[in-house]
């Protein structure tokens, strides 16, 4: 079953249980796809589908949304909707894969470095690339991006 029917079928689950802070996070979740299927459609002409990677693209997205609006929410003394937020959070993530672990993140780190022969600071965007191709939604980019530098100096 791929992600977006899964979320379609999530949806229905919910409306059934009537559970309405769930349902309308599934129904942002829709709202995203959809927004980024039009916008491909118009970009590539018909046909235009979004893979799983795109779909957890647009979910890590949204996640990094939530997580910054919870944390001005907190500092703001509005914790009634940090709540709301990271209730969201924790509904678009059980459609992301699990995270990896500091080492799983730096033994497929090695990997890539290795499968792609990179030496130096000037192989990091082909690095990074192909860490995004593979590991969508299972790894913190912001966290990686100084690991590879580190590796690569």
């Amino acid at each position: 079953m791929d992600l977006k029917t899964k979320i379609q079928s999530a949806t229905k689950d919910a409306m059934k249980a009537k559970d309405a802070p769930r349902l309308s996070t599934l129904r942002l979740i829709s709202a995203a796809i959809k927004d980024r299927e039009i916008a491909a459609r118009t970009g590539e002409g018909e046909g235009a589908g979004l893979s799983d990677s795109d779909l957890m693209a647009i979910l890590a997205k949204m996640v990094k949304q939530r997580q910054e609006s919870a944390r001005a929410y907190e500092e703001g003394g509005r914790l009634e909707l940090a709540e709301k937020e990271n209730a969201e959070i924790l509904v678009i993530e059980e459609f992301l894969p699990r995270k990896m672990s500091a080492e799983e993140t730096r033994a497929a780190l090695d990997e890539v470095v290795t499968a792609l022969g990179a030496t130096s600071v000037r192989d990091m965007g082909r690095v990074m690339a192909e860490l995004k191709a593979r590991y969508t939604g299972q790894m913190d980019f912001g966290a990686v991006g100084q690991m590879v530098k580190e590796k690569l100096l």
